[in-house]
């Protein structure tokens, strides 16, 4: 058990803050359009990267842990903010990283990374006692799960698991995350494929330089693949959606190849929307201009049970815009271009709901629901910007600012309508000073649909070769309509 000191200070002492990285924290440098007020409720949290409402309006907020690169290391926690606004800790996890949570009658279901396996967990919130529903999720990689969430008409548990791999190839770049930890972790497909043979050739950082080692697609670091092999499909696959029972009976396959599905929300016709972030350009199977994307699960609005063909959503030989890696419109300016990995492509799923930039880098999403948020907002998705890695993923000077905000989108027009939230500066508040936002990873409407609530990140600092997260640096911002209409 971990102890929780947790402080109310009046707004004017988050200007002055012990957090030598993020100092200064000031509601006034966030730009929101008129007639809405910003407030930061919590500060000093450390690598959140999810939260949800419960039943009687407490917040559930999951700090991450350090599976990313971090100073100083901390546990995976679950938080918990009751109405009156006491923080309390609600459960130090024994496994990696919480990265999402769904509530329903009295109890609280928690997707957590780390390991050679993804974990569906699930918590009794009287006991906070867990329990296990899945663990053969295959991760040990980069990417992320998504989910969990409920379906508003089925009541089904809907959930996702992104890429081990960035480009479709594991890389000697996996090793300053995951692989040293994991050498045997693979992508694995959720249907039998046929693999081109194309294998990448790339150093080994685990011999003397400079000793090189060739890996083909959906096989562990340094194993190469033959033209013709066959690689079985499975239900457990990595970029994978699936939805099952609350308690963990019937799993089912509904969608594959999305390389990142962080994000997932449904709207209120019940149809679901899956965020997913770009390939990357550099190293040794480099993809440029791959736009960040959202993608609409059609198989969601299916009966459970009658999935006989997941969709397929392009990873790891399509990009967003439905062109392969290999097309001249992604040829890299720095890295070794792509080539074909698979023999035989499924059916692409395409095309995206929404496109964006590059290297945006998409949080989770969720939709306006009522029309006490404010003229027009009902029916729009929210969708975190979380913010570049540029340059550690791409070399192109414009893209150093992608992000950092907070989009509202229409997905009828797949148009984006504005940033909602931004800083008054391109790029997160620490790179010119102010007290705005840093990286926004997920939003939630409040239960009376009043208020957004952003869960910012903190500080994570990025070169050409490295990422660093910093502990203590991130914020719950609140974001509320005034009625009156009045510009706060």
């Amino acid at each position: 058990m971990t102890t929780l000191r947790a402080v109310k200070v009046p707004a004017e002492a988050l200007k002055t803050l012990p957090t030598t990285v993020r100092p200064r924290i000031d509601p006034a440098d966030v730009v929101v359009p008129p007639g809405y007020t910003v407030e930061a409720l919590v500060a000093g949290l450390s690598f959140p990267a999810c939260m949800e409402f419960g039943e009687d309006g407490e917040l559930y907020i999951g700090e991450g842990g350090c599976t990313w690169p971090t100073r100083p290391a901390m546990p995976p926690r679950i938080l918990r903010l009751d109405p009156s606004g006491k923080l309390e800790h609600f459960a130090t996890m024994n496994f990696a990283g919480p990265r999402g949570f769904a509530v329903r009658k009295g109890r609280l279901y928690v997707s957590s990374k780390g390991g050679y396996h993804t974990r569906i967990e699930v918590y009794d919130l009287q006991s906070r006692k867990p329990t296990i529903l899945f663990d053969k999720i295959p991760n040990g990689g980069w990417h992320e799960p998504g989910g969990p969430l409920i379906g508003p008409h089925d009541g089904l548990m809907y959930f996702g698991q992104g890429s081990v791999s960035l480009n479709g190839v594991v890389s000697p770049a996996g090793f300053t995350v995951d692989i040293a930890k994991h050498p045997h972790a693979k992508d694995v497909p959720g249907r039998d494929i046929t693999l081109s043979g194309n294998n990448v050739q790339m150093r080994d950082p685990t011999k003397p330089f400079p000793f090189l080692v060739e890996t083909g697609p959906y096989k562990p670091f340094g194993v190469p693949a033959k033209k013709g092999e066959v690689v079985k499909g499975e239900l457990w696959c990595s970029t994978g959606v699936w939805r099952a029972t609350l308690d963990g009976k019937d799993p089912e396959l509904i969608a594959w190849g999305i390389r990142n599905p962080f994000g997932m929300a449904f709207d209120e016709e019940g149809n679901l929307f899956v965020s997913d972030n770009d390939y990357e350009e550099k190293g040794e199977r480099a993809i440029a201009q791959d736009p960040d994307r959202v993608w609409r699960v059609k198989n969601a609005r299916t009966p459970h049970g009658s999935v006989t063909e997941p969709e397929w959503f392009g990873f790891p030989d399509i990009a967003g815009d439905g062109l392969p890696v290999w097309h001249e419109s992604h040829l890299p300016t720095r890295g070794t271009p792509a080539q074909p990995l698979l023999e035989n492509p499924p059916k692409w799923s395409g095309p995206a709901t929404w496109l964006g930039e590059p290297h945006t880098g998409l949080g989770k999403l969720d939709f306006c629901r009522t029309d006490a948020f404010g003229p027009g907002r009902r029916g729009k998705l929210f969708l975190c910007f979380f913010g570049t890695y540029a340059p550690l993923n791409s070399p192109r000077p414009e893209q150093l600012s992608n992000g950092f905000a907070v989009a509202q989108i229409d997905v009828s027009t797949g148009k984006t309508d504005e940033l909602f939230l931004r800083n008054r500066h391109p790029g997160p508040a620490s790179a010119h000073g102010s007290g705005g936002i840093e990286r926004p990873v997920d939003c939630k409407f409040s239960p009376d649909g009043k208020s957004l609530y952003v869960l910012d990140f903190g500080i994570n600092v990025v070169d050409r070769n490295k990422v660093v997260a910093y502990a203590h640096t991130g914020v719950l911002w609140r974001i509320t309509w005034d009625a009156a209409g009045r510009n706060t």
